[in-house]
């Protein structure tokens, strides 16, 4: 019955807003409902698309929006523009209203001139143009016809030119043109033509060119059809000094650049030809010559100098890196090249810099609390740009709603520390194999104290040394070949153990103390491309753990294997992938969908991964219809039906599916509908955790969940509430885990089965 009425009442919404719209026309216009375009020419069918989709993009202006097929935000500007609007509609039409788009807006023959125009640009010549409005009512469109033949079609592409060095080289770029026989006589092809040529010359010395200096000449009287010629020649008031290329000769680096230091009385250290000129030693000489690319005496290559700019930047030392050249006279060099000289000015960010962070901690399992947390970080700690950073947090949890158990509390104490050298540290030098950034080598180090009252006392810790780095601003790899961390089980609580008493598989991942391995990291991510319509984000990570401790035990025979330093080691190989696939509508509308894999597999004595590498499902960047960690495995259930504990929720085994629908309310607000499914399972039986293995029945113990996302997002950070509700529960019985039949207004409904989650940042 609440259905029914709700689809009455938007039916009587939108009929609302159609009629209303109407109505407030003024008499002597029609409100432009858009417009069609025909061509009428012999085209191919992927050659109409493309042309229709760019001419229809140059028809201007737009019409006004719809929603569901209702102006809302023209229907909104019209009830706001009333006397006497009030409140509501003031607000409407601020937030959503539309200027109305009258057919007396649409500039018809400025539109029509700018679409031949474009058709002559693409080679279509000889045509003809009309438009034609159509009214009714109020309403009106525009139907624009194109008619038009065939275009001009390349013959021949030649050079012209003596026998100047600048002309060979052109000669030597053109079996790299895209301008072959056959091609359309196209003027968007010609300057990317000419692009092309001065970027090859660039890449050559030739310092002053530029791509003006390029002319075409196009030839149609050889041929009876619509055939052409065409000819690429230098304009005949080329300068000198742009035929010619330059080199470089002097290169001075200022590391602690400012405009207002005198750096006349500086040092200067010249290593391999660069002089390096500093007051005091900021940055060691030695180690800054190696992000240089370009040598004395080589000619200019602007990609050179942008690949030594990406590396100096890079470094993470410096605010702002500028790379400039100067001509110091005009009398070229025996070779017959002028001379250059390249100037690095560098200037440097705060070395040191100290910040505290006070957190008010939420989360869907009801632990709340304040966390306090103090960061220390030199950019530039032994002058080779370095950066240091040291990380101290103190947090205090307590749990609010605990169901059937007894609320806990938790206290976190945690130190951590890094240190990254913006280079690699390698038996063999590999920097100069790496162009657009050099991998950075980390080294890490933290303990962590937590203690969970009524249940356990835990001491961890935990270090690693590896790389990371960008291929390109596509591509970042990161691998850790030496990755340690120790979990030291203190004391537990009678209550605790009395849960891994029952729970062998939970007993054994916390057993299992040390874990020694390394892992690798790879990212795609095409998100760095803002106007991309269609993105992808690929992510997998691949963790291997034990094996050369068991190598080494099974090399030495020894008494207690599965020990080594006289604790038990974890031995898995453990691997995940995340897919998603970003698809914009508009610059803020788009459907976005994530898939989800990873898998663990226990090797040697271990049945499980240790309790720190296992997968969990269930929260506000998972499957956000189940609480935090509340989801599995498989179609397990908590003893009493409760979901508020987190121990046992955890698995081998993790696949999981999102699609969300992201849509703005305003420059601020945004919103999103979404639907997630997944769930978790173990990779071997447990008996204490019934239902939990991975079987071929998989896809029927999913959890599946759906809701309504409110975003504040102010560029700086994002933050998230979603409401969401479960739509299958995977432990009920199979007949009965789809729910048909909602009950929003039970409030112990709404207790058991509405989740809100709030969150920093999008969920994906």
């Amino acid at each position: 019955m609440i259905r029914q009425l709700g689809n009455i009442l938007v039916f009587f919404l939108l009929l609302n807003f159609s009629c209303g719209v109407k109505k407030f026309i003024p008499e002597g216009q029609k409100l432009y409902t858009g417009h069609e375009l025909i061509l009428e020419a012999p085209l191919s069918k992927s050659e109409r698309s493309s042309l229709q989709s760019d001419l229809n993009s140059l028809i201007k202006p737009d019409p006004n929006g719809k929603i569901l097929g209702v102006r809302f935000g023209l229907w909104a500007h019209y009830k706001s523009s009333k006397e006497k609007p009030g409140f509501i509609n003031k607000f409407l039409g601020k937030r959503f209203g539309e200027k109305p788009v009258y057919l007396s807006d649409v500039q018809l023959e400025r539109t029509t001139n700018i679409l031949f125009n474009r058709l002559e640009n693409l080679g279509y010549f000889f045509g003809n143009e009309k438009y034609e409005i159509f009214e009714k009512g109020k309403f009106a469109h525009v139907e624009y016809t194109l008619e038009f033949g065939e275009p001009y079609r390349l013959e021949t592409y030649q050079l012209l030119g003596d026998s100047l060095e600048i002309i060979q080289e052109i000669k030597k770029t053109l079996d790299k043109t895209e301008l072959v026989k056959g091609s359309k006589l196209d003027l968007e092809a010609m300057k990317k033509e000419r692009e092309r040529v001065d970027l090859d010359l660039k890449s050559k010395g030739y310092y002053n060119f530029n791509a003006d200096l390029l002319v075409f000449e196009a030839d149609t009287n050889q041929y009876e059809d619509r055939r052409f010629d065409l000819y690429l020649r230098l304009k005949t008031n080329t300068p000198v000094k742009s035929k010619y290329p330059y080199t470089i000769r002097d290169i001075k680096v200022f590391p602690n650049y400012s405009i207002s230091e005198d750096v006349a009385h500086e040092d200067t250290v010249t290593i391999n030809g660069i002089d390096i000129i500093q007051a005091e030693e900021v940055f060691k000489p030695h180690l800054l010559e190696n992000y240089i690319l370009f040598r004395e005496g080589a000619k200019f290559d602007p990609q050179i100098s942008r690949q030594t700019s990406n590396r100096l930047s890079s470094i993470g030392s410096f605010r702002f890196v500028n790379i400039s050249f100067e001509e110091t006279d005009s009398v070229r060099n025996e070779d017959g090249t002028y001379p250059l000289n390249a100037r690095i000015l560098l200037s440097p960010l705060n070395t040191r810099a100290v910040r505290a962070e006070i957190q008010g901690v939420t989360k869907s399992n009801s632990f709340v609390g304040p966390a306090l947390i103090l960061n220390f970080q030199n950019r530039n700690i032994f002058n080779g740009g370095e950066t240091f950073n040291l990380t101290a947090k103190v947090g205090y949890e307590v749990q609010l709603q605990s169901g059937d158990r007894e609320a806990q509390q938790s206290i976190e104490l945690g130190l951590q520390g890094s240190l990254v050298f913006p280079r690699v540290l390698f038996p063999v030098p590999v920097m100069n194999r790496f162009k657009l950034s050099i991998p950075k080598t980390r080294i890490t180090a933290g303990i962590e104290y937590q203690n969970r009252t009524d249940l356990y006392l835990i001491n961890s810790y935990n270090s690693s040394f590896g790389y990371f780095w960008n291929i390109n601003k596509y591509v970042y790899h990161e691998f850790n070949p030496i990755s340690v961390s120790i979990v030291n089980l203190r004391s537990t609580t009678p209550e605790f153990d009395e849960i891994l008493e029952s729970n062998p598989f939970l007993r054994r991942s916390f057993e299992q103390q040390f874990i020694l391995g390394m892992n690798y990291t790879f990212n795609y991510n095409q998100l760095v491309d803002a106007h991309r319509k269609n993105a992808i984000f690929f992510s997998t990570t691949i963790d291997l753990a034990g094996n050369l401790l068991k190598g080494i035990n099974t090399l030495f025979d020894t008494e207690n294997p599965g020990f080594a330093f006289g604790l038990e080691y974890a031995q898995y190989i453990k691997n995940d992938m995340d897919l998603r696939f970003y698809h914009k509508f508009t610059k803020e509308t788009m459907l976005v969908t994530r898939l989800y894999g990873g898998v663990g597999v226990p090797l040697g004595n271990s049945v499980s991964l240790p309790f720190v590498k296992q997968f969990f499902a269930g929260g506000p960047r998972s499957v956000r219809a189940f609480r935090i960690r509340s989801l599995g495995p498989g179609t397990f259930l908590p003893e009493g039906g409760s979901t508020s504990g987190f121990f046992d929720q955890a698995g081998d085994i993790r696949l999981e599916g999102n699609v969300e629908m992201r849509f703005p309310f305003n420059k601020y607000l945004k919103g999103a509908f979404f639907v997630d499914a997944g769930n978790i399972w173990l990779f071997n039986e447990n008996e204490a955790l019934p239902g939990g293995k991975f079987s071929k029945d998989w896809a029927k113990e999913l959890g599946v969940g759906s809701g309504f996302g409110l975003r504040v997002d102010i560029s700086l950070f994002v933050l998230r509430f979603d409401l969401a509700f479960p739509v299958r529960k995977p432990w009920l019985p199979e007949d009965d885990r789809w729910l048909d039949t909602f009950y929003i207004f039970d409030p112990a409904w709404r207790r058991e089965n509405m989740v809100i989650n709030f969150a920093i940042g999008y969920p994906f």
